[in-house]
């Protein structure tokens, strides 16, 4: 892309700079600045939209089956937020998008304080959705990657740290709010959090790429001069079109379906959930919480486990625990199997959505990954959004959630073995040898 080859020219004419003479890696300034874009994507992702939802049907009257399908319609519609944050990512990199994606997701959750109509919800779900839960995360996980190669799993999970920090701090932080003023008041001070928090080092700090400030990835110094050419460029990049014709791009594409699907489903209806098995509101808010923490510790361990094994088994154990955690809830009846079920929830978020950032670098490249992870993330924003609405409907069917969850359990079971048949994609060689040649003839 456009983007790379100014990167390349950059390299090969920067003589020395003062990202170079710092002490450690600049690289690790960039995967900080991704945690607080994870962090503060948190207005568009389920876990606060879920501390909304109950004051929000209180106030309007409207049934917890319609506002359950204005999310899933708002979230199947922020596939264009996954597109257009690729493609703007690989075209005019990371600074300019980021940048203006904060702005307009700040507005988002400004607007969501003003919604009179399904309407209005509607088109606020789709907004929040679009720029925080699928832009904002994905430009902010995608920096990494660009930024780091041999450490990029444990880069990773230290960026994705915040993602449970968020679920972990925003829902008591909201649910205090809302007792002492609403729930409009909410959303009005998330805008300003996004807006105050975001913006400074977006604009101020973040760099396109390491090439572009003449450092490599994983923080390797060179003094380059324009008589010294940029070292040659060893990875193996695929673009867009060609991911798409291999098989692993689909078996990992399909393999991101079960915790967007089933986990946001859950996520988005955990109160009502922990109520129908006789846990009280306080407790379940708790075990949100517990949920969070255990993610936290297991997106360390999938950092650790990513730059060691095969990235494929990772999202393997990761969906099987996440059928674990199903399973679970069949027999929940006290509050300590809420918050086993707490933890096996956590630790399969860790680990598939650590998993699911990291692969897809090491699979097909730095140079393209903003259009083929927005690509990718179609799938999964689609799922996400599905996912609610079945489980809503269900439970206002049977006043239960068991029908739901036993229809959906074959899915993650099916993903265990996509997972593990992901095998990591080879190239063909783009030129042939000169004995090649002669036998062609």
């Amino acid at each position: 892309m456009q983007q790379q080859s100014d990167d390349s020219q950059q390299l090969q004419t920067v003589q020395d700079t003062w990202y170079a003479r710092l002490p450690f890696n600049y690289g690790w300034v960039i995967a900080a600045i991704s945690g607080i874009g994870v962090l503060m994507s948190g207005p568009g992702q389920t876990y606060v939209v879920s501390v909304i939802i109950d004051p929000l049907i209180e106030e309007t009257g409207w049934s917890r089956t319609l506002v359950s399908g204005l999310y899933s319609a708002g979230s199947i519609s922020a596939i264009a937020g996954a597109l257009l944050a690729g493609r703007s990512f690989d075209r005019f990199g990371a600074r300019a998008s980021l940048s203006g994606i904060t702005v307009l997701f700040g507005l988002a959750a400004f607007l969501m304080s003003k919604i009179s109509s399904p309407v209005h919800l509607y088109l606020g779900f789709f907004a929040i959705r679009s720029l925080g839960q699928t832009a904002m995360t994905l430009v902010s996980t995608s920096m990494v990657s660009l930024w780091f190669i041999r450490l990029r799993g444990r880069a990773t999970a230290i960026t994705m740290v915040a993602g449970p920090l968020g679920q972990a701090l925003f829902p008591p932080i909201l649910t205090t709010v809302i007792a002492a003023y609403s729930w409009r008041d909410a959303w009005v001070w998330m805008a300003i959090a996004i807006w105050a928090i975001m913006l400074p080092p977006a604009i101020l700090l973040v760099r396109n790429s390491p090439e572009s400030i003449g450092l490599l990835p994983d923080g390797v110094r060179r003094r380059l001069t324009r008589a010294t050419p940029a070292p040659p460029d060893t990875e193996i990049h695929w673009n867009l079109k060609e991911a798409v014709k291999t098989r692993s791009f689909w078996l990992i594409w399909v393999a991101g379906f079960p915790l967007s699907l089933i986990g946001t489903a859950l996520t988005f209806h955990h109160i009502s959930l922990m109520s129908s098995k006789g846990i009280e509101q306080g407790t379940a808010a708790g075990i949100l919480s517990v949920m969070a923490v255990v993610a936290l510790l297991g997106t360390f361990i999938a950092g650790w486990m990513l730059d060691r094994f095969p990235n494929r088994y990772v999202l393997a154990a990761g969906l099987a625990l996440l059928v674990a955690a199903m399973l679970l809830t069949f027999v929940i009846a006290s509050p300590w199997q809420g918050f086993l079920y707490g933890i096996l929830m956590g630790l399969s978020q860790g680990l598939v959505m650590t998993a699911n950032i990291v692969i897809w670098p090491n699979y097909f490249g730095r140079r393209n990954i903003g259009g083929i992870r927005g690509a990718a993330a179609v799938g999964m924003v689609v799922s996400g959004g599905l996912g609610p609405l079945p489980f809503g409907y269900l439970f206002d069917l049977t006043d239960s959630y068991d029908v739901a969850i036993l229809g959906f359990l074959a899915l993650p079971l099916l993903c265990v073995i996509a997972s593990i048949l992901a095998v990591p994609p080879t190239k063909r060689e783009q030129t042939a040898s000169p004995k090649q040649l002669l036998k062609s003839k």
